[in-house]
């Protein structure tokens, strides 16, 4: 009998061993997804410390040259008394053209957000959302081309109105471009071209909107738009400033389509609307004087690209650390940083 009930509960006890070896072999599978998952987030860590090795090692021979001397002297057309003189006006001339795009760009690419979560139908939203992300797809010299073909003659009237009604304002002022090749028409290419990225990220971060906070709004009373106003746009808040921000690292490293559009110069200028008052850019500048530049030239051309590197860099943090900052669940983390 004793040797019945120890039979039994061995028996009882074995069931088990099933379970330990999927637990065990589901370790096994957590571990490698792990290393997998370790080595992918090292890997972007060890490209970019690489990226940045290589501009500080290829551009330091001209950041620290002598530019009054060799073939520094005079490049393109200018005696630069130093780098810093001469990547000045290209850094300006990069945040300039972003910056246009994003005044440009941003609100509509909320707007298209805004009406594919919460205005259009279920079937009309599927088809423009899919249109938006499509034109991630296009390629910048295409958008350049489109730009020249389409836009440069398309504008011009709006130029006109601007610089006779708007005239007063600097940024409007000066003779108007007769062919397009602007810093406007640059602009507003540029902000097509940050569009699916600034639509994608704020479209899904209305639907992330809770349920409950819009039903409760329009249940007191509140009509479509102030139900979007009192409950959508401060729950996205962090996430449109973010997504903003990522457009504007975008509109940065663009480099095609301001090279074919607009007709550039080394100098600090704000006008728009005039033909060689335009800045130019650093991505542009690589572009069209790289491939006929020298040794210590091409050092400067990569010594000007670190700096869009640290730029660009910067920007993205700056996004990161508003996300974290104040994101829905930042007074979560905060009040547990205390405790």
């Amino acid at each position: 009998m004793t040797d019945t009930v120890s039979d039994a509960a061995t028996d009882a006890a074995t069931p088990s061993t099933p379970k330990a070896s999927i637990v065990g072999k589901r370790r096994v599978g957590d571990t490698v997804f792990l290393g997998l998952s370790t080595t992918a987030a090292v890997s972007i860590m060890v490209i970019l410390a690489g990226v940045a090795i290589f501009l500080i090692i290829r551009g330091l021979p001209a950041i620290t040259a002598n530019w009054s001397e060799g073939d520094l002297a005079g490049y393109q057309n200018r005696n630069w008394s130093s780098f810093w003189e001469y990547v000045g006006p290209l850094l300006f001339g990069s945040i300039w053209a972003a910056l246009i795009a994003m005044v440009i760009g941003t609100p509509v690419a909320i707007g298209i957000a805004l009406f594919i979560s919460h205005y259009a139908p279920r079937r009309l939203a599927g088809a423009l959302g899919y249109v938006v992300d499509l034109l991630a797809a296009v390629p910048s010299i295409v958008f350049g081309l489109w730009g020249i073909i389409v836009m440069r003659p398309l504008l011009l009237p709006v130029s006109q109105f601007l610089n006779e009604y708007l005239g007063w304002i600097p940024l409007f002022q000066g003779p108007v471009s007769t062919t397009g090749s602007t810093m406007f028409t640059g602009g507003v290419v540029l902000a097509v071209m940050i569009l699916p990225i600034v639509t994608s990220i704020t479209r899904e971060i209305f639907l992330q909107t809770p349920r409950l906070h819009e039903e409760a709004a329009l249940a007191l009373g509140a009509t479509r738009w102030e139900m979007i106003r009192l409950a959508v746009f401060p729950y996205a808040r962090s996430g449109m400033v973010s997504a903003t921000l990522l457009g504007l690292g975008r509109a940065l490293g663009e480099t095609m389509a301001i090279a074919l559009i607009i007709s550039p110069s080394l100098i600090y200028s704000m006008l728009l609307l005039t033909d060689g008052y335009n800045s130019q850019t650093i991505a542009a500048n690589i572009a069209l004087n790289f491939p006929i530049a020298t040794d210590l030239q091409r050092s400067a051309l990569i010594g000007t690209g670190l700096m869009l590197f640290v730029v660009s860099l910067a920007v993205n943090m700056l996004a990161r650390y508003i996300i974290s900052a104040t994101g829905p669940g930042a007074k979560g983390r905060k009040r547990g940083k205390r405790s």
